[in-house]
């Protein structure tokens, strides 16, 4: 006689999720299958031994648990159908060899299909971002493989050390090569931990660290010819124009977070946002030309500062990743009319604040390196440990130079 049990660990840490385990039990021996799924106590029936869903719940969660539920119904009919097998075989067989063909029978999962299915989880769960990444890899990787899925055991250097040398056949740089190279890694060890292969470090031969890149600032001379620039007849380079001069006026303020800035965020001539990338929140003193640009520009009917994402009732990160594409393709219109010899990008306006201030004599402790450190943790460490007002002073000499 054979049972299938579905259990519910809880975590240590009574604010995290726990974990979802299944128990078999062959012949009053007992083993265990262990899961990634994870879930919250609330979420969990104990009498019914089943996932619980609930109106309460929001609803990525309800999609997230709904998902959960199928899989699990998918994990047990699988063991449902070997122990069946094995019955009927008439051989002698263990908790161990139930356990044993049900883990085989997971680890055939194609890395391809295990990737897609891991995004379409994180996309679930509110990771949009990583999401966003991840799917951007895998299309780098089935054009170097083909659509033809490969088993994860399968992975091994020989196959990564070809995708790095079809990726640098593309022209891509050795910092880029190493994003697709680092994201595929972190694909691969969520697929080790799942159990679907063991850990062969299949990047141990290929580049992955990060270099630092090839300063991309601009004079302050360039900064005048855009910012003076008559851009009447053209609209669109003259909006990519007030967006990268927003981000010189702003400190060199990235331009995801400049697309999410809401009107709340500007309060007794104060503009405090969080970064989207570290969460660390920032300070900036309002200063009139970064008002010319917003009362430029009509945002009434949405709650963004600034006219980037327009319409709410639209996929916001959508619209926000249009606009970059679009401004930085007019932005590099604008450079070569006024023939600056590096790409116009909204990067060049934050790194050339940084630049400009270290050449006025600004204190690195003030700029932190124009967020030009080997790391962004870096430059949080230094930004983190400064008066604001300091700051501001700064960013005012700075815009007085214009």
């Amino acid at each position: 006689m054979t049972s299938i049990k579905i259990k519910f660990r809880t975590s240590s840490v009574s604010t995290k999720e726990g974990t979802l385990f299944y128990q078999v039990i062959h012949e009053r021996e007992v083993r265990q299958i262990n899961t990634s799924y994870k879930l919250f106590p609330i979420e969990w029936d104990k009498r019914l031994a089943q996932i619980r869903l609930s109106p309460l719940f929001s609803e990525p969660r309800q999609v997230y648990l709904s998902e959960l539920r199928d899989k699990v119904e998918d994990d047990t009919s699988r063991l449902e159908k070997i122990v069946s097998r094995l019955e009927h075989s008439a051989e002698v067989y263990t908790s161990d060899k139930i356990v044993d063909l049900f883990l085989s029978s997971s680890n055939n999962e194609g890395f391809i299909s295990f990737t897609q299915k891991l995004i379409s989880q994180l996309k679930l769960i509110g990771k949009g971002r990583t999401s966003e990444t991840y799917t951007t890899v895998l299309n780098s990787f089935i054009r170097f493989h083909g659509e033809d899925d490969i088993p994860t055991k399968n992975i091994d250097s020989s196959i990564i050390t070809k995708y790095e040398a079809f990726l640098k056949t593309k022209g891509l740089s050795q910092n880029s090569t190493s994003f697709y190279m680092r994201n595929l890694r972190a694909i691969y060890n969520r697929a080790v931990e799942k159990g679907l292969t063991v850990q062969q470090n299949p990047f141990k031969h290929v580049y992955t660290g990060i270099d630092k890149t090839v300063k991309r600032a601009i004079p302050m001379a360039s900064i005048r010819q855009i910012k003076d620039m008559d851009l009447t007849l053209f609209p669109s380079i003259d909006y990519a124009r007030d967006m990268f001069m927003f981000s010189f006026y702003t400190r060199g303020m990235s331009f995801v977070d400049m697309a999410f800035l809401k009107k709340k965020n500007l309060q007794n001539g104060i503009l405090s946002y969080r970064r989207q990338k570290t969460n660390q929140q920032l300070f900036i003193k309002w200063e009139k030309p970064m008002q010319e640009i917003i009362k430029k520009y009509d945002t009434r009917g949405t709650p963004y500062l600034l006219p980037i994402i327009m319409d709410t009732n639209k996929n916001v990160r959508l619209q926000y990743k249009n606009a970059a594409h679009l401004i930085n393709k007019k932005l590099k219109q604008l450079g070569g009319k006024l023939e600056i010899p590096a790409p116009l990008t909204m990067y060049v306006a934050r790194h050339s604040w940084a630049s400009i201030a270290k050449s006025k004599n600004i204190p690195i402790s003030v700029i932190s390196e124009g967020m030009g450190h080997d790391s962004e943790n870096t430059t949080r460490i230094y930004l983190a440990s400064l008066d604001t007002s300091i700051v501001d002073k700064a960013n005012k000499l700075i815009l007085k130079s214009l």
